[in-house]
């Protein structure tokens, strides 16, 4: 593709970055076939093909941004399925962030839209202020009819009743069972924290079973995913420094193995260190090794070689779901199904599996239409399996499947933990009773 920068427009690295990519793309329109809004819209400009001229016109304008583009680009996913089918190696994420980040400075929104994107960025990365907020939901539950569309979205991904905090989650080692044959620090997250703490813990149970020293470090949280995507470079940049600076107050103590991401949004965001700091003398280097360090749990797991003991199959068929910043962002797909499969569970693909389930990190609260449109999608290939449970790498992905699959939706690494001598994932406790009951001899 042909750009027309100007060269003090190309002074700034990240135009010079963009204008790399804008290059690299060749007009082909393979990534539209695979692109989730523009199957369901069927517009050229809610595909990538489309969205990188909006974005390529905005930048080399740079005057005020089009409301159009705005539009479009929110539309984004940022799935990238596209950059797994694209032939030329378009890196599209780093483009559409630059575009985000663009549109964050030179846009003016709506004040309502405004107001919500900083509490989104604000709230959901801290835990303490997520917890507090999804319990003063509960005063506007008897109101959800007469809310506005999009806030009665939001309403229907609180769940009915909050975890507890986990004690897993505070700053400590845990040790492992036996010979140790890694040690490894393990991301908290923030999100997940307070809607699905069991996943951490799960986490912590396997790798310390199978031999892994496990590091909670003081001062490592959010990744910075969430406000990355919303265009607020500085908070992200903030999260991510503080994560570094706490992983390598760890290294200096004694080397790590791995950096453990269990949500597999977080695990793109957390691999991307290095890119984001590359301008930044004095975080280059530290960045750079801590995204050289980075692994989502998967690939751990996979180099641990987990299996389920003799004998301890589950019988139970599982639909995996490939989070889109797994199979795409990190280009993971064997792992999380051959682990699976070794620990003697049933392993069914999902139709369709490259399309986005509708979560993509704020997305459904932002785009409620066509996350649920997605969602929905999502559901009807789920229910063609058959199967007994969903298994998923990502806290998003669970949260927006699990009110209405009809079969419980949990955490790949849970169903890993029970099948090696963990407990059983509370989601699964009644599917299990109902297979017990059906495998016991007539009239026990």
């Amino acid at each position: 593709m042909r750009t027309d920068f100007t060269l003090d427009q190309l002074a700034d690295s990240d135009t010079r970055e963009s204008e790399k990519i804008l290059r690299a793309c060749v007009h082909c329109g393979f990534c539209t076939a695979t692109c989730p809004t523009y199957v369901l819209l069927g517009d050229e400009l809610d595909g990538p093909r489309g969205r990188i001229y909006l974005i390529k016109n905005m930048l080399e304008d740079g005057g005020p941004v089009p409301a159009e583009t705005v539009t479009h680009v929110d539309r984004c996913l940022s799935c990238l399925a596209c950059m797994t089918t694209c032939p030329s190696g378009v890196n599209y994420m780093h483009l559409v962030d630059h575009g985000r980040r663009h549109i964050e400075q030179h846009y003016r929104r709506r004040p309502a839209e405004r107001l919500l994107r900083r509490l989104l960025g604000a709230v959901l990365s801290r835990p303490m202020r997520f917890r507090t907020a999804l319990r003063a939901t509960s005063l506007a539950r008897p109101f959800r009819a007469v809310l506005p569309s999009r806030l009665r979205a939001m309403l229907s991904l609180v769940p009915a009743r909050l975890p507890l905090p986990s004690l897993a989650d505070r700053p400590q080692v845990f040790p492992a069972e036996g010979e140790r044959r890694m040690r490894v620090a393990l991301l908290p997250g923030c999100a997940q924290q307070v809607l699905a703490p069991e996943i951490n813990e799960a986490t912590i149970r396997l790798l310390t079973r199978h031999g892994c020293e496990v590091v909670v470090a003081e001062g490592s949280g959010c990744c910075g995913a969430l406000p990355h995507h919303l265009g607020q470079q500085d908070e992200a940049l903030g999260f991510a420094r503080a994560n570094i600076d706490a992983w390598s107050g760890v290294l200096a103590d004694a080397e790590l193995d791995a950096i453990v991401v269990n949500a597999s949004g977080c695990g793109t965001m957390v691999k991307d260190y290095g890119f984001l700091f590359r301008e930044d003398a004095g975080y280059a280097a530290k960045a750079a090794q801590i995204a050289a360090l980075a692994r989502d749990v998967s690939e751990v797991a996979a180099e641990l070689a987990i299996t389920a003991p003799a004998g301890e199959g589950r019988r139970l068929r599982v639909a995996y779901h490939s989070a889109c910043s797994l199979q795409h962002g990190q280009q993971l797909h064997r792992e999380p199904k051959a682990l699976l499969a070794a620990a003697a569970y049933e392993v069914v693909d999902i139709p369709e599996p490259h399309l986005c389930c509708g979560s993509a990190g704020t997305y459904n609260l932002l785009q409620p239409e066509l996350a649920t449109a997605l969602r929905d999608r999502k559901l009807a290939n789920i229910a063609r399996t058959g199967a007994d449970v969903v298994a998923a790498g990502n806290i998003g992905c669970i949260t927006q499947l699990a009110g209405e699959a009809g079969v419980p939706v949990v955490h790949t690494v849970e169903l890993l933990d029970w099948a090696t001598g963990g407990p059983i994932p509370a989601g699964l406790a009644s599917a299990a009773q109902s297979m017990e009951s059906a495998d016991s001899p007539p009239g026990r």
